[in-house]
């Protein structure tokens, strides 16, 4: 059983049964497992199930010491039956409801355990706290990745080194050795993040298609666009290749997660906005040039490289919501559509050639 005193705490004599809940998206799953593998590491007798999403079950669905549970959003309410009836006659020790959206607080009271740890009240969003029964640890201004620890450490995990261990097969890794063959370092560029309302984190394809050809000119590099199928990111793509001509090669809408991923890894140097190969880039130790405008990189910007980040967070903030950093909200976003013109080709140029110079 798991014992609560103050702060919850399993004992790690046990082989206790915990269930994840995390649906989305890319980047938060990759955060997620971040804290699922420091509780494997710590705890290795535990017995992990983890409710995911989908998309993100393609890219970590096949890990093989974490059982996945797959909720279909596309399935309405149905969604919420398969998952009622997959989890019948089972029974979790604690719950981590590590997603605080009114569909995942939803999912959680599904889940047979008598303790559902939620966020702390002020990032309990959509009401979690009706949901739960435990909080973590309040905590400001912090990494999205650090908030996540918070739910191991409730639990008496403490912080050891970042892992992720996503695994690749044969297939893919052979996938990226193809598209980066050769012996010129290789920049990737994944030029769009998700499409959602009022969603300005895209830098401009002539931008792009400039810093390119300076790590081209500059560094002898190997450029390779990826992204997605949506309309949005192939014209992005086409937009690119034609003003670069041969040096680029286009990738875009041509690869499933685990080939991104394996394309990723197998790169020097990843160029994109706030998105989630940022932190999929992260998980497999590849350097990023993240371009953060709209939103604040020392929340959602890559973990391990903020070195290398381009910031132009706080003059959007001035210049668009007419406040400092230190007046906002944390996680604040800037919506306007003109705010990632604050970022500038000499800035990126400047992180590519310091990377290179290394």
């Amino acid at each position: 059983m798991v014992h609560i005193v103050g702060p919850l705490v399993i004992e790690p004599t046990q082989a206790n049964r915990i269930c994840v809940v995390r649906l989305s998206a890319i980047g938060d799953t990759c955060h997620a497992l971040a804290v699922v593998r420091a509780i494997q590491d710590f705890w290795p007798a535990a017995k992990l199930t983890w409710i995911i999403g989908k998309t993100e079950a393609g890219l970590l669905a096949d890990i093989p010491d974490i059982e996945f549970i797959i909720f279909d959003k596309q399935a309405g309410l149905g969604a919420y039956a398969d998952i009622r009836s997959q989890l019948s006659g089972r029974h979790f020790d604690i719950a981590l409801c590590m997603h605080a959206s009114m569909r995942a607080n939803f999912l959680s009271r599904l889940i047979p355990s008598f303790y559902r740890l939620g966020f702390d009240r002020q990032r309990a969003r959509d009401f979690q706290w009706l949901f739960t029964n435990q909080r973590i640890a309040a905590a400001t201004n912090q990494h999205v990745l650090d908030g996540m620890m918070g739910f191991a450490k409730h639990i008496g995990v403490p912080g050891t080194p970042l892992r992720w261990d996503i695994p690749l097969s044969a297939e893919d890794q052979s996938f990226a050795t193809d598209v980066t063959a050769g012996d010129k370092p290789v920049m990737l560029i994944s030029p769009c993040s998700s499409q959602r309302s009022r969603n300005f984190r895209n830098w401009g394809a002539a931008d792009y298609t400039a810093a390119a050809k300076h790590a081209v000119e500059k560094h002898g590099c190997k450029v390779i666009l990826t992204g997605g199928p949506t309309e949005l990111e192939r014209e992005y793509g086409q937009q690119i290749q034609q003003l670069s001509g041969p040096h680029v090669t286009n990738q875009i809408g041509k690869t499933s997660l685990k080939q991104l991923l394996a394309l990723i890894a197998a790169s020097d140097l990843l160029v994109c906005p706030d998105s989630g190969p940022v932190h999929m880039a992260t998980a497999v130790g590849t350097p990023v040039i993240g371009l953060y405008a709209t939103s604040n990189p020392a929340r959602s910007g890559p973990y391990l490289n903020s070195d290398l980040t381009v910031d132009a967070y706080g003059e959007a903030a001035q210049r668009y919501l007419g406040k400092s950093i230190d007046q906002l909200r944390w996680g604040q976003r800037v919506r306007s559509p003109d705010a990632m013109e604050l970022i500038h080709l000499q800035d990126v140029n400047r992180k590519i050639d310091d990377f290179f110079s290394r």
